[in-house]
């Protein structure tokens, strides 16, 4: 089971197979197998992510452009969370927030901004980021 781990070069992963039948039918080398082919499956199923780090900022946005932001933000990063109070304000996770600043200027005449908050250890799909 480790070394289906380790050769697919995964960390903070955990695999449990549960063996029902105690017998010794399998032999030593058929156990190898059937714990190695388990772990092969389940990790086939559960898809691989990475865990990165990424920069928080917060976009205020008027209830008015709300709709229209929101569509292209979840376009172009990932929306952690978002407020209704007076504005919108959108928590964005994204791993370059000055870039991130730049689109928002020129989707907004430079009128939208983004406020730094931080950074956040995300998982996110192997293909992105």
């Amino acid at each position: 089971m480790l070394e289906v781990v380790t050769g697919r070069e995964l960390s903070d992963v955990v695999v449990v197979v549960t063996r029902w039948f105690g017998g010794i039918l399998l032999g030593a080398g058929g156990l190898v197998r059937a714990y190695g082919d388990a772990t092969t499956a389940v990790l086939d199923r559960a898809g691989v992510r990475r865990r990165v780090e990424l920069a928080l900022g917060a976009v205020a946005v008027p209830m008015a452009d709300a709709g229209a932001f929101e569509h292209r933000l979840r376009q172009a990063t990932d929306v952690v969370d978002v407020r209704y109070e007076g504005a919108v304000t959108f928590t964005v996770a994204a791993p370059d927030l000055e870039e991130l600043g730049r689109q928002l200027a020129a989707w907004s005449s430079g009128s939208i901004r983004i406020e730094p908050m931080g950074s956040q250890w995300r998982d996110v799909p192997n293909r992105t980021v």
